[in-house]
């Protein structure tokens, strides 16, 4: 991303307070889930420097310029001898544990192809065994993602963490809601990194004048009673998993027929989120 002069002397403009304060009340989570995972302070000051040299080499470029370590010091503020060293320093990129691709790819799939939906579009229970329903059973649905890997060791694993469960019939049963899919700790991380970067992305770009502004809003409720805040939680879930799946179906589609075109180079994300809390918290 190339910026243009401006952004070179942002260094010396005084910071917004209101950015700060917003970006202070931002903090406090992401600060709480770290020392909870005993991640420190003076491991996250090196974290962020890290970041801090990493972001401006890549995305502060100037057009016809070089990227030196001088500016690079200047814009981010960390000292010119840390950016010669952490320079040549590329952090990875989050990468999808091997166990939330394959379970992800069999989520997407079964909430998608029409043989594992019922005639409202929603994905419907299916049989354990190919011999019980061909293509559209749960064996069916895991060969179809992966011949490395046996149908009995995913349901296990899916009874286990509460993706699936078995119904009255014997049929294999999705369960969506609540993000049951992300029961185990590596595929939680994964996608809060994930979720949360595109989240502060489309509100970044909004915020610096996006224009037409991604969606990125919420609506909010105050002085509300336990019981009002669980009715509001559950009708969350549900319009969320009606939007999501509508989304999924609707992606499937679009990604089949992008497929095969050289442009097909960009990629979405669209979350939900919901979160309730005593009102002292919001003046803390």
């Amino acid at each position: 991303m190339e910026t243009n002069d401006n952004f070179s002397g942002a260094n010396f403009q005084t910071p917004s307070s209101s950015l700060i304060s917003a970006v202070r009340y931002m903090l406090r989570p992401l600060v709480k889930l770290l020392l909870t995972h005993s991640i420190t302070y003076p491991f996250l000051s090196q974290l962020l420097k890290s970041i801090y040299v990493e972001v401006a080499t890549e995305e502060f470029r100037m057009q016809g310029k070089p990227q030196t370590d001088s500016r690079i010091s200047l814009l981010s503020g960390v000292h010119r001898k840390d950016v010669k060293t952490l320079r040549p320093e590329r952090m990875l990129e989050q990468t999808l544990p091997p166990s939330v691709s394959l379970s992800s790819k069999l989520v997407k799939l079964w909430t998608s192809d029409p043989q594992h939906l019922d005639d409202t579009g929603r994905h419907r229970p299916l049989p354990r065994l190919i011999s019980e329903g061909g293509g559209a059973s749960f064996e069916g649905l895991v060969a179809s993602v992966s011949k490395d890997i046996r149908s009995r060791v995913i349901l296990d694993e899916w009874l286990r963490t509460g993706i699936a469960r078995i119904d009255a019939e014997g049929l294999v049963c999705l369960i969506t809601e609540a993000s049951a899919k992300e029961n185990g700790f590596d595929e939680k991380a994964y996608r809060i990194g994930r979720n949360l970067h595109d989240h502060l992305c489309a509100a970044a770009q909004n915020l610096q004048g996006q224009q037409p502004p991604l969606p990125e809003t919420s609506v909010q409720g105050n002085k509300l009673t336990a019981e009002s805040v669980a009715e509001l939680e559950a009708l969350s879930r549900k319009l969320g998993s009606q939007l999501l799946d509508t989304l999924r179906q609707r992606i499937a589609e679009l990604e089949a027929h992008d497929a095969s075109k050289p442009d097909a180079q960009q990629r979405m994300n669209c979350g939900l989120y919901f979160y309730s809390a005593g009102m002292k918290e919001m003046k803390s």
